[in-house]
């Protein structure tokens, strides 16, 4: 998209914001009529005041739900309906690239070409995708005797609770509900506070392409109210999540508290990049590590934030590194030029900040470290890269989520894949090497969810997305993650001969 600095700056002054809570087909104020604050981090300004919902709005939402699965609106449609639907909605998405990539960068700091040329695109590539896959999935009819016919069949569950993060807001929102909504299901979905904009105006779009009123839902909010009442709520049926652990495990508790409901977590991550000297490409090797831990200003998920690179290629490894992270100053994040954007807001900016400075007393600061403002405003993090790192110091141990790499040093295949393992999540790990059998056999031995070779965080819609350990065992993307969004149900039918 060949769009200027000058270009992106007017189409984002003349943005229309959608700020009411969607519920049964209509925007509409929280209950309470409580409002709360969206802020530009790039800038510190407001942008909007959005509905602040609670349980009130969540018990609401279900309800027009619940309504809707009931009614078949949308739970009975056939699958070529549901298709077409889903279709529509996948080409209103692309129709509205600008809007949509402009309301992601300014919420949450992203720049705004990654948006355009990555966020958007897949969002309306995964609508479509699933769209295409539900009209050519079958069911099975069980081998049984003379007399007797057993039809299994996949259903879809009923309301799905869908609870996401903000470092892709229009992604992760599309990435659960669309599998969810292929399936026939009903969803209510409650985006992260800090970025609610690209999910209301999503749902407006859902309803021009034709999903009916109370199947698509959005209910913006905080955690600790809107996220506990869906999480807690007896007739919410299914809840998909993506965030923190800590969080991801208070939803396993409140499944607990409630009804049992299917949680699936998607959560944190600490993932290693094994980069061996018989690497003949250490150039893309280098270009790949730096994308993996500064894409996105390293608020993703499943980031390459350990680099684990063998003693004898260190120094010339880190002084690759060291002129990629130098180059990638954070810039504004509307100007088509900047690689790195803003951190997503002030408290996310501090935490980083503060992980920094106690790394700074442990390891060697080889680039960054330090805070960046424009024109003395913003929450923008340096590229930072720590060398000399130990196993067990906490900027290797600990999610930071945000531009920081720790490299740590080794000597054998089998100490760095014991040194890999060693951690509470399993999300996802690179390892680069020109030899085949060394990638097959750590690969092998890697307990994560996805394994990079040759390259860094590989994903498509043909391929499942989680992670294993306490990343969380929730699967998106895939024909796979349609498993979690329906349930099997046996039809037993007796017959006369």
């Amino acid at each position: 998209m060949d769009l200027s600095f000058a270009d992106w700056q007017e189409a984002a002054a003349a943005l229309c914001f959608r700020t009411k809570a969607y519920i049964d087909g209509q925007f509409t104020d929280a209950a309470s009529g409580k409002t709360f604050a969206t802020i530009n981090p790039a800038t510190g300004e407001e942008i909007a005041q959005i509905a602040e919902c609670d349980a009130a709005d969540v018990d609401r939402a279900v309800k027009a739900a619940r309504a809707a699965f009931e009614d078949g609106r949308w739970s009975r449609m056939d699958p070529g309906g549901r298709k077409a639907v889903l279709l529509k909605l996948a080409e209103l998405i692309r129709e509205n690239l600008v809007e949509l990539a402009l309301l992601d960068s300014l919420d949450m700091g992203k720049p705004v070409t990654d948006a355009a040329t990555v966020d958007v695109p897949g969002s309306a590539h995964f609508f479509q995708w699933y769209a295409e896959a539900i009209d050519k999935l079958y069911d099975e009819v069980a081998p049984t005797g003379k007399g007797d016919l057993a039809l299994v069949r996949r259903v879809p569950l009923g309301v799905v609770g869908a609870v996401v993060p903000w470092n892709f807001p229009l992604d992760m929102a599309t990435w659960k509900s669309a599998a969810a909504l292929a399936a026939g299901n009903s969803v209510v979905l409650k985006p992260a506070e800090q970025s609610p904009l690209s999910a209301l105006r999503l749902a407006e779009l859902a309803s021009e392409a034709g999903v009916p009123p109370g199947v698509f839902n959005v209910v913006p909010g905080f955690g600790a109210t809107a996220g506990k009442a869906l999480g807690l709520h007896m007739d919410v049926d299914c809840l998909a999540f993506t965030g923190s652990t800590a969080v991801g495990k208070k939803f396993m508790e409140y499944s607990g508290q409630s009804n049992l409901k299917a949680v699936w977590p998607e959560t944190g991550g600490k993932s290693p990049n094994i980069v061996f000297a018989d690497c003949e490409d250490l150039e893309t090797a280098a270009d790949m590590a730096a994308f993996g831990i500064f894409f996105n200003g390293g608020q993703v998920c499943s980031a390459n934030s350990r680099l684990y690179v063998e003693r004898s290629i260190q120094d010339e490894f880190l002084a690759l590194l060291k002129a990629r992270a130098e180059a990638m100053a954070p810039g504004n994040p509307l100007d088509p030029a900047t690689r790195l954007g803003a951190i997503v807001d002030e408290k996310q900016t501090q935490s980083i900040m503060a992980r920094i400075a106690a790394a700074r007393k442990s390891a060697r600061l080889v680039s960054g470290g330090e805070r960046v403002t424009l024109a003395g405003k913003g929450c923008f993090v340096a590229p930072t890269v720590f060398g000399d790192v130990a196993q067990h110091d906490p900027i290797a141990t600990e999610e930071v989520f945000g531009p920081v790499l720790a490299v740590i040093p080794f000597d054998t295949e089998e100490e760095v894949i014991a040194m890999a393992n060693d951690s509470i999540y399993g999300l996802a790990a690179s390892v680069w090497t020109d030899n085949l059998s060394r990638a097959m056999r750590v690969s092998d031995r890697l307990h994560v969810g996805t394994v990079s070779v040759n390259t860094v965080d590989a994903l498509s819609a043909q391929t499942p997305f989680g992670g294993m350990k306490q990343s969380g065992f929730g699967r998106d993307l895939s024909l796979h993650s349609l498993d979690k969004y329906t349930a099997l149900k046996t039809t037993w039918i007796k017959y006369k001969l």
